[in-house]
């Protein structure tokens, strides 16, 4: 199958990624950054709050810091989020953060399930967080499209699924761990009988692990990071939707893209595509929001903005320069 528009971007920027793996690793980026001085926050918000105003089309790009800017932060901490969803696995297995439970050495099929089913019903039935409430009225009223890493569901809760492209995979759907077939099918149903029939233990019953319907092996989330990630249909079609959306755009007057929470470890999919694009096209104009690095390439210097502060913050007061 020939790679779609984006994919392929993605495809040039991991080349990069692997090339200078050490630098990405130390939180740094290979990129040449301009030397000049960021404005200060209250003037960059202005200047965002314009180039909304005046964008023909907006395409953000969401990853693990907007998430974790609403309260999505039980990741990789012990904090009081993870205590809240997963205490009684830490307090039994000693686990300090949701993912550090994806890689813990379960005694038994069976807690193993307990956990991932907790894992995964907690973000799907996690409510919209206010990052996402925020950022659904900057871009009321305007043309956008949303390009999401994030697997929580929180973008295709916020925002129409046909405006959303979820190319790192989605917790609501199971594939087959042995990828037998090219399917993935409901997992919302199975890990809410799972939570239900565990109760107060940490283990389900034999008989819930779910499992795949042509060849019986367990079924596993469809999502990257963990697991034998099903690169079919469905993930082609989501990076289809994202590449129909940019060839769409790319000769806008006013094409605004807005970078939200990318971190060091997957600026493949997200940050170095956008700024590919931006140097490449006349119209277009970049902006980057991100609670620990401030970076703005000297190629795009004149072409967008990093804005260095929390999130959640940076999109609430936008949306009060907006009046929205």
């Amino acid at each position: 199958m020939s790679l779609s528009f984006y994919e392929q971007l993605v495809m040039k920027t991991q080349t990069n990624y692997s090339q200078f793996f050490n630098v990405y690793a130390s939180g740094k980026t290979p990129v040449k950054l301009t030397s000049r001085a960021p404005l200060p926050y209250e003037e960059q918000i202005n200047i965002l709050a314009k180039k909304i105003n005046e964008a023909d089309h907006i395409l953000v790009g969401g990853a693990s810091g907007l998430s974790a800017a609403g309260g999505g932060d039980f990741y990789y901490e012990d904090n009081e989020s993870f205590r809240k969803y997963f205490g009684k696995f830490a307090e039994k297995y000693g686990i300090k953060g949701a993912f550090s439970g994806m890689q813990y050495r379960w005694p038994s099929r069976e807690e193993y399930w307990g956990y991932l089913a907790t894992f995964l019903h907690t973000t799907q039935h996690a409510e919209i967080r206010k990052p996402y409430k925020d950022l659904q009225a900057i871009l009321q009223d305007k043309d956008y499209f949303i390009l999401t890493t994030n697997q929580d569901t929180q973008a295709i809760k916020a925002f129409p699924e046909d405006k959303v492209a979820q190319i790192q995979g989605d917790h609501r759907f199971f594939q087959c761990s042995a990828q037998c077939s090219d399917e993935v099918w409901d997992a919302v149903k199975p890990v809410e009988e799972m939570v239900q029939a565990m109760g107060d233990d940490t283990k389900v019953p034999t008989e819930l692990i779910p499992r795949c319907p042509n060849c019986g092996a367990e079924a596993f989330p469809w999502v990257r990071g963990y697991g034998n990630f099903l690169e079919g249909t469905r993930y082609h079609q989501e990076y289809q939707k994202v590449s129909d959306d940019v060839l769409t755009h790319l000769h806008d007057n006013h094409l605004l893209m807005i970078e939200l929470g990318v971190g060091r470890m997957t600026p493949m999919f997200i940050q170095e595509p956008f700024w590919a694009l931006t140097g490449s096209l006349e119209g277009s104009y970049d902006v980057m929001i991100n609670r620990d690095h401030q970076f703005l390439p000297e190629e795009i210097k004149d072409k967008g903005q990093a804005i260095k502060g929390d999130i959640s913050q940076a999109l609430a007061d936008v949306r009060t320069v907006l009046g929205k």
